[in-house]
């Protein structure tokens, strides 16, 4: 059976499931306009001729979200239309938006019976729902509405200090760890048993605004004060402020799914989790005391949608037949990829010198050591909002100053961290209460031998969001850092995505090289060949 996965709204993409071969790709990495709001043309075009079918032979287009205006339903049959011609209703199947967030979790997780929860700002009138998946069926037990929203809490404090919700929470919890949590907000967001309990009653705008009461804070500047944090300023007392409520934020956060874990350990079942909230992984790792073997689906926010949707018709239609059984998604390298042929004829039609090379991990390991910045692109893009080494900016993480520098050629905010990919063999050496993290995931404590070791990947209150690595993952890249510790005995790079502050991750040959001029790396690495600067 092959099934398309869908999602027309905020994080567009497609999925493409045949058999149990998978193929997935965001519309932001083919029209390069981040988080890409719209049908998703390109995706769906590009999934098919990835999997090498006829749009006729796909059996189901699984939609995921229920609930569109008037304008966005219409866009969206014109272009299921043009696609697979008039008689496409046929096989549209609709998914609530939890339900494919949740699916997604769930049916990627390898379990037979778990919890699955999904957490967001919201979708289809909903702002969280936690199910109980057991043998393929998934039973929902609780649900928070849009108005009692976790996820809208965190985005109206983002945009109180002047950044953009729905796109740059992870820079709260980032400037989080620059402060203590000063302010107490029970009064704003609380549990309520399974649930959330909104006590302001608003939502969006008209929250911040509250909050902006409730703090005294100055919405008016909050742009011009977050634009001076970004560039370091950060010890202003209007800044100081800033942190402080960005750290209570967090904290709240925090404490809110430290109680939500504790209720579901009551069900004795293992942990799926997806839903834009699932992003932050300080939070994750809050959850992780509770569910030591939690499971965070790797493509958590929105642009996961398409792969959930997919994936819970794929049951449903195995369920039928009896044929259902547990699913591991062991990686999440499922995009588009371009051979050396096609590398080459790019080079040469641009005009770019290059040299080749029959094996590039001891050369990057090499050029890393002598303190180079390196873009390497590989085969198959990753699915999610992670690089984890096919579409990655690589450097080395002993030296704390390659930080400015990269922050600077990146264009990125100077208090974000950076993270890094470890050989899995080594976690015990830097990371406290180890536990592999192929998909970053999930937070955790760096230990004092990775603060000396590797200061540039650890951040300021101590903690690190790391790739854990095996070779059979993804053999180039592990051989890479292997080599990189026979050097310097650190088994650690630098890894970062691929792609300017604000812009995709990169897809094409195309992509890389505008990129690598554009941010003055020293190496670029697209698959055998070698372009220097």
């Amino acid at each position: 059976m092959i099934i398309l996965g869908i999602h027309d709204g905020h994080d567009a993409g497609a999925v493409l499931l045949k058999g149990n071969t998978i193929y997935a790709v965001n519309e932001e990495r083919l029209n390069r306009i981040k988080k890409y709001r719209g049908f998703p043309e390109l995706s769906i075009k590009k999934v098919i001729e990835m999997a090498h079918v006829h749009p006729n032979e796909i059996d189901a287009i699984a939609v995921a979200g229920l609930f569109r205006k008037h304008s966005r339903l219409l866009e969206l049959e014109r272009g299921l239309k043009s696609i697979f011609g008039g008689e496409f209703k046929k096989k549209v199947l609709f998914v609530e938006h939890h339900l494919a967030h949740a699916a997604s979790a769930y049916y990627t997780s390898g379990w037979e019976e778990s919890l699955a929860l999904s957490i967001d700002a919201a979708g289809d009138g909903l702002s969280s729902s936690i199910y109980i998946g057991r043998n393929g069926e998934m039973i929902r037990i609780a649900q928070s509405t849009y108005l009692d929203s976790l996820g809208d809490f965190y985005a109206s404090v983002t945009e109180l200090l002047g950044f953009k919700p729905m796109r740059h929470e992870g820079k709260i919890m980032s400037l989080a760890a620059y402060g203590k949590p000063t302010y107490d907000l029970t009064n704003i967001i609380e549990l309520n048993e399974l649930s959330f309990e909104n006590k302001l009653k608003v939502v969006g705008i008209e929250a911040t605004k509250k909050l902006a009461e409730f703090f005294d804070y100055p919405f008016s500047r909050a742009r011009e004060i977050a634009q001076q944090m970004k560039k370091g300023d950060l010890k202003g007392k209007i800044q100081r402020k800033a942190i402080e409520i960005a750290a209570s934020a967090q904290a709240h956060l925090e404490k809110i799914i430290d109680e939500l874990g504790l209720k579901l350990t009551t069900y004795n079942l293992k942990l799926a989790y997806a839903g834009g909230v699932a992003q932050n992984v300080k939070a994750n790792a809050v959850l992780r005391e509770y569910f030591p073997d939690l499971w965070v689906f790797p493509a958590m926010d929105d642009s996961g949608l398409a792969f959930g949707a997919a994936a819970f018709i794929k049951a449903q239609f195995e369920r039928l037949d009896s044929k259902w059984k547990p699913f591991k998604l062991e990686h999440v390298y499922l995009g588009p990829r371009y051979n050396e042929n096609e590398i080459e004829a790019f080079l040469k039609k641009n005009d770019i010198n290059f040299e080749y090379q029959e094996d590039i991990s001891e050369l990057v390991a090499e050029m890393l050591v002598d303190g180079k910045i390196i873009g390497l692109f590989q085969g198959k893009m990753e699915y999610g909002p992670r690089a984890l080494g096919n579409r990655s900016i690589l450097a080395d993480p002993r030296n704390r100053e390659i930080v400015e520098k990269l922050n600077v050629a990146l264009n990125r905010d100077v208090f974000q961290p950076f993270a890094p990919s470890i050989l899995e063999e080594k976690i015990k050496e830097y990371l406290q209460n180890p536990y592999p993290n192929k998909f970053m995931t999930i937070s955790y404590e760096a230990t004092k031998k990775m603060k000396l070791e590797a200061p540039a990947v650890v951040h300021v209150d101590g903690t690190t969001r790391p790739q854990t690595l095996m070779k059979k993952d993804n053999p180039t890249y592990y051989n890479i850092i292997k080599h990189f510790e026979q050097e310097t005995e650190t088994g650690i790079v630098l890894n970062t995505s691929f792609n300017m502050h604000g812009e995709p991750i990169v897809c094409s040959p195309n992509d890389a090289l505008r990129t690598f001029f554009k941010a003055k790396l020293d190496v670029l690495i697209l698959e055998n060949f070698v372009v220097y600067r």
